[in-house]
């Protein structure tokens, strides 16, 4: 039987990978290979390459590598893989899940993982891969780092009250607190340093951050974050694929009579979330289109945590519809498509 693909699934962790090597034919039967584990190193990425070598039925038969974007591990392999001139594509972890719930298998584990890959590799049509620039993984570095020190300053911050409300603290561990907090905030003043910067450096990115920051509520980090993390919105196609991969989306959970709790998937980038939780309160206060979103969200009975990610929900999707059409914030816009407006 004629094959007419070739993919190789991987499930990436720390310290280790496991890979299945599959093709499909034009009756669309799958044949997969067993499961086999490599260390997530140079070492063991030779060992990779040399085993999918004696897998390979034709040079001449299209051949894509398939992983999840999660966390960071898969980046070395991916890199190693593109030196090689071979095809990358990385999915989005929701894609894979949703896709894994249409098989038989209700077992996890990082070979069946591996299989789900691969089978979903040759089924779908999948986008190649091609790495950040070097600019856009500086910008998630320093984006990271900035609200993971902000992170700290809080927990010290916190720390020092409970320190000084108790009952004759002692005075050398405050002190320290006090110097540790202060070295935090001079990193995160050359971290915001070190993206102005960057940012000065890139005249389209420039442009584009002038134009978003014209509706209220978002600054610099924010609309940074959102961008670094989404690579500028190359790893999203639409609103709905935006909305997905930030967690943002809505779980229902209605089957019969039963009328349970609705609430956000949080199954997606922590880092957009968190980015955009608290530029949400202050528009719901600053910015009039969705202030009176949110009011008529409580007007309709909706509780106050739920109105306020209504809010970041419409301000991701406005900074993703500025950098599309890379113009400034219209309050209350009207148009035939109404991507511009969050009345």
């Amino acid at each position: 039987m004629n094959i007419l693909k070739q993919t190789v699934g991987i499930d990436v962790s720390y310290k280790k990978f496991d890979a299945r090597f599959g093709t499909i034919d034009t009756l669309q039967h799958n044949t997969l290979s067993p499961s086999k584990s490599f260390l997530n190193s140079p070492a063991g990425f030779k060992l990779f390459l040399r085993w999918i070598k004696k897998l390979i039925v034709s040079h001449d038969i299209p051949l894509i590598f398939v992983m999840e974007a999660t966390g960071v591990y898969y980046e070395h392999l991916a890199h190693c893989l593109l030196q090689q001139g071979y095809l990358v594509a990385i999915v989005l972890p929701n894609k894979i899940r949703n896709y894994a719930k249409s098989l038989e298998s209700k077992s996890k584990t990082d070979p069946i993982d591996a299989a789900t890959i691969t089978r979903f590799g040759l089924e779908r049509q999948l986008t190649p891969w091609t790495p950040p620039s070097e600019s856009l993984k500086t910008l998630r570095d320093l984006c990271r780092e900035y609200h993971c020190l902000k992170a700290n300053c809080t927990q010290i911050k916190n720390q020092l009250h409970a320190l000084k409300s108790s009952f004759h603290p002692h005075r050398e561990s405050f002190k320290r607190k006090k110097q540790l907090l202060k070295f935090l905030e001079r990193q995160v003043t050359l971290i915001k340093k070190e993206l102005r910067a960057l940012v000065k450096s890139d005249p389209v990115l420039s442009q584009h951050l002038k134009h978003i920051k014209t509706a209220k509520g978002l600054g610099d980090i924010t609309i940074l974050t959102v961008l670094a993390e989404t690579r500028c919105f190359q790893l999203v196609s639409n609103q709905k694929q935006l909305t997905s991969y930030a967690g943002l989306d809505i779980v229902f959970n209605d089957s019969g009579m039963k009328k349970g709790k609705s609430s956000i998937s949080k199954k997606g980038n922590n880092f957009i979330r968190k980015a955009i939780f608290m530029p949400a309160l202050s528009a719901c206060r600053a910015n009039p289109p969705l202030k009176a979103f949110y009011q008529r969200l409580l007007a309709k009975g909706k509780n106050k945590k739920l109105a306020i990610i209504a809010v970041a929900r419409k301000l991701l999707l406005l900074i993703y519809t500025l950098w599309k059409t890379n113009s400034v914030f219209i309050p209350n816009f009207k148009s035939a498509h109404p991507i511009n407006c969050c009345s």
